[in-house]
């Protein structure tokens, strides 16, 4: 009997050590966070709301690992538009400045000077002879004697601004007679035909200068845009 109470009290002493141990080893995972191998994971439920028909909705929150994503306005609703996706308009009232007369002929005169420096170069300037401002537009058409084509006009001389000239006040073109020595047959002129232009780059008028003597040119030369002062007229 007593070897049998002896057993029967070991026997239990060993299942309750077995079952303190499991107790403990389930706190301490609970404890560092971690879980049983096997366990299951157990899903957040989405957050749900009631929409107008008395049902169910779910949130628009991502769920885990999914991207977020952002709406887009519609066309026309862009901050700073007026609603219909065009620009705003100009105030109605709003009018262009008034554009400055051309000079021409009928308030202008042409003159063809020779000069120093650079050499293979001639000086045309225009002159406001009238009353009101006018204003020398892009560069002069030139026809030497009875050429058919007008002189090359250098795109490189292009101003900032157009000039504009009050009475009496003055702009100028430089002309390039020739190329490189060697390079074209120079042809000798005596009569230079100036053709002023409008805005809009169409012809105003000609005159008809006397070259200086002993003028000659070749198909590599060129006219710059008028411009304000000598110095940028022969500057190329």
């Amino acid at each position: 009997m007593r070897t049998n109470r002896i057993r029967t009290i070991a026997v239990a002493a060993t299942a309750l050590a077995a079952a303190l141990s499991l107790t403990a080893c389930g706190g301490e995972d609970k404890a560092m966070g971690t879980k049983p191998a096997g366990a299951a994971d157990t899903a957040t439920p989405a957050a749900t709301g009631t929409d107008s028909t008395g049902g169910t909705t779910q949130s628009d929150a991502p769920k885990a690992g999914e991207p977020e994503t952002q709406t887009v306005p519609a066309e026309g609703k862009h901050a700073g538009g007026n609603g219909n996706g065009k620009k705003p308009e100009t105030a109605p009232n709003e009018k262009a400045a008034p554009s400055i007369p051309a000079c021409t002929p009928k308030n202008s005169t042409v003159k063809v000077s020779s000069v120093s420096r650079p050499i293979n170069h001639l000086l045309l300037t225009v002159t406001n002879t009238g009353s009101t401002d006018c204003a020398a537009y892009y560069a002069p058409f030139l026809r030497f004697d009875d050429a058919q084509a007008v002189y090359p006009v250098l795109d490189d001389s292009k101003p900032q601004a157009v000039v504009t000239l009050s009475p009496g006040q003055e702009a100028y073109a430089g002309i390039s007679l020739l190329g490189e020595p060697g390079q074209n047959e120079p042809v000798k002129s005596d009569n230079l035909g100036v053709i002023m232009v409008d805005k809009n780059n169409e012809s105003k008028g000609e005159s008809t200068l006397k070259l200086p003597a002993e003028t000659y040119t070749d198909s590599l030369g060129f006219v710059t845009y008028w411009q304000s002062d000598v110095e940028n007229a022969l500057m190329f």
